[in-house]
């Protein structure tokens, strides 16, 4: 934190020379009347910059160049540095991230022909480096966010609904109450609670532009300005980051239940709730807090939503271990389902179905997916496929983890069905004591002006079950009393 202040307050003391124009030079006092098209133009310059101060360090650190042939010297194009180049190859590097509509995963190109000079572009006749591709597909990586970002909102919009109505089923009949149903019910709180903060991490600050922004120029005003909007974001990101340690270590939590349950028998119907809780909700604090503190001493970025520091290990390796844990206890569990169907001698193709059933049904409750696909592809087509695939499995994950432990399970279609059944007697038992005393009301009052032939709008659902009869013999005999009475 101090290097960025430090850093941020040099920016300020920066002369202005050559490219850069004199809107850098301001009074700081007026800092917040600057616009944001001038804010984003000295973040650019500041970087380009430093990208130049680092690139001459560096040209003046390297031992010269020892091969032999014609070579194209070290340089800075304006944008990049460039090392020695043998003649008549190409050297590439990533994209700069000085421009917003640059794409830092693409590749600038450089050419060194076979007299070992630089391209040189025939139009202008001046060295020239090719950044074409780092916004030639720009428009439709933009697009793509805003379809993943969309995308995660609904999946964990639909993850929360489900899990609560599956929260509610469980909670309601205490027929389903048991140690494996608890475990679900943790599990599927974890998931509630990570979407929810998801959802509240992309809308209030992701999706915030005064959030997002970051302005080395202001940054002592931004301190004094919006304390309360930079702290409550990164006590927003720790509880993310908590929520999602313990949306895993539930996951642990159900695998070391369940190989304990399959594996190993003997204590399957007295396992310790407690050590599952301490292990599910109070772990996961440990790298959430570590996280926390060494974040804001190495590196206090805007909000802490940067992602280029390894500081994030801190919670992703543990998540990683847990997963890695769950894929052997998966791979154990299969092995004994396995086991067990071969030596009741079922049908090979039986046997092997059941096998992926267990395997399919675990791996959305498990987490292994991000243990078989851990790397994207560099391929534009298949990263835009892995990308796809990776927000369906993560933002829709407690929607497949509901439908297949809650709605899909059969002891829980079971007590729905008999609690369906039960209603439906009870209501057909109310109606029927219902339309029984509207029929004796009206026999007590029949010499009244109501004519008799209103009753078959009350119980027309009797009457189409064979009581016609009865109920004309009924009339007579109203009819008689009526008769002779008068």
């Amino acid at each position: 934190m101090f290097i960025l202040k430090n850093k941020c307050l040099l920016f300020q003391t920066l002369p202005v020379h050559g490219f850069l124009e004199t809107e850098t030079e301001m009074d700081p006092t007026a800092e917040s009347q600057v616009s944001p098209v001038v804010t984003q133009k000295v973040e650019e310059r500041k970087k380009i910059i430093d990208g130049q101060y680092k690139c001459f360090e560096k040209m003046n650190r390297d031992q010269p160049y020892n091969k032999s042939g014609p070579y194209c010297n070290r340089t800075w194009d304006g944008w990049l540095c460039w090392d020695d180049t043998p003649a008549g190859t190409y050297t590439s590097q990533n994209c700069p991230n000085y421009f917003p509509d640059f794409d830092s995963t693409e590749k600038v190109t450089k050419y060194c022909d076979e007299t070992g000079n630089w391209f040189r572009h025939p139009e202008t006749n001046r060295t020239w480096s090719n950044y074409t591709l780092c916004i030639a597909h720009t428009k439709d990586k933009l697009k793509m966010a805003y379809i993943l970002y969309y995308m995660a909102i609904v999946g964990h919009a639909l993850s929360i609904v489900s899990l609560l109505i599956s929260l509610a089923i469980f909670f309601y009949f205490r027929s389903l109450c048991c140690q494996r149903i608890t475990l679900h019910k943790n599990l599927f709180c974890s998931y509630v609670l990570n979407s929810a903060f998801t959802i509240i991490n992309l809308i209030t600050v992701v999706n915030n532009p005064k959030v997002v922004q970051r302005n080395p120029v202001t940054c002592l005003l931004r301190s004094l300005i919006f304390p309360p909007l930079q702290i409550g974001c990164k006590v927003l990101h720790f509880f993310h980051m908590y929520m999602l340690g313990c949306n895993y270590f539930w996951m642990l939590c159900e695998g070391i239940y369940l190989h304990t349950l399959i594996v190993v028998a003997v204590f399957a119907e007295e396992q310790h709730l407690h050590w599952y809780y301490l292990l599910g909700w109070g772990f996961p604090l440990v790298p959430a807090s570590i996280h926390a503190v060494a974040r804001k001493k190495y590196f206090d970025d805007n909000c802490w939503m940067s992602v280029d520091t390894h500081l994030l290990y801190v919670v992703h390796g543990p998540i990683m271990a847990a997963l890695l844990v769950n894929l052997f206890f998966l791979l154990n569990i299969v092995r004994v389902l396995v086991t067990k169907l071969r030596d009741t001698h079922r049908a090979e193709s039986n046997m092997y179905m059941k096998a992926v059933r267990a395997t399919l049904i675990l791996v959305p409750l498990l987490g292994i997916q991000f243990v078989i696909f851990p790397w994207r592809p560099e391929n534009r087509l298949a990263g835009e496929i892995y990308d796809y695939i990776m927000h369906i499995l993560m933002n829709y994950q407690g929607l497949l983890v509901a439908t297949i432990f809650c709605f899909f399970n059969g002891e829980v279609q079971g007590t729905l069905k008999r609690q369906w059944m039960q209603y439906k007697a009870q209501w057909g038992q109310r109606r029927r004591e219902h339309c029984s005393m509207r029929s004796t009301s009206y026999t007590a009052t029949s010499i009244t002006e109501v004519p008799a032939f209103m009753y078959h709008h009350d119980c027309n659902s009797e009457h189409s079950n064979g009581k016609q009869t009865e109920d004309s013999e009924l009339k007579s005999q109203i009819q008689r009393d009526i008769f002779y009475k008068s």
